[in-house]
């Protein structure tokens, strides 16, 4: 099943609002404003053309708006919220054994890492946000 016109306009938006808010206002702050729809769209849209799209459009983008982890998740999180997924951002840090730090930032849905290429790739990173965050809020 196509995306339908409606949410390829609504992930576009998101995709290209989202973004710069990043760089001036906390993710927290932003998380925050992602709300938990009452009405699931579950049988009209599907997930995973959501985030092709998303991830097409933010690469297409210049800086502030290019592809990164964390853009991707933040725009998949409004989005899918919007739809009305649980779904949860999180972030991560990890540690190479040079010591180097890196970071990624996925979505996670039923306690599994969702929509991410490497299913396996969120486990390298220790959670340090996580969106909801956990006080029983949406």
């Amino acid at each position: 099943m196509a995306l339908p016109l409606s949410w390829r306009l609504r992930a576009t938006v998101a995709a290209v609002i989202l973004p710069p808010l990043l760089e001036v206002m906390s993710l927290s702050r932003l998380a925050r404003r992602c709300r938990l729809s009452s009405k699931s769209v579950l049988g009209v849209l599907d997930d995973d053309h959501v985030a092709d799209w998303v991830s097409r459009v933010l690469w297409r983008l210049p800086p502030p708006w290019r592809h990164t982890c964390l853009r991707r998740a933040m725009v998949l999180f409004y989005v899918l919220r919007r739809a009305g997924r649980p779904v949860e951002l999180h972030v991560g840090v990890s540690r190479d054994d040079r010591g180097d730090v890196g970071a990624h930032a996925w979505l996670v849905r039923d306690g599994r890492p969702y929509l991410e290429r490497d299913q396996d790739h969120p486990a390298r990173f220790k959670v340090i946000a996580r969106f909801p965050e956990r006080s029983g809020k949406s």
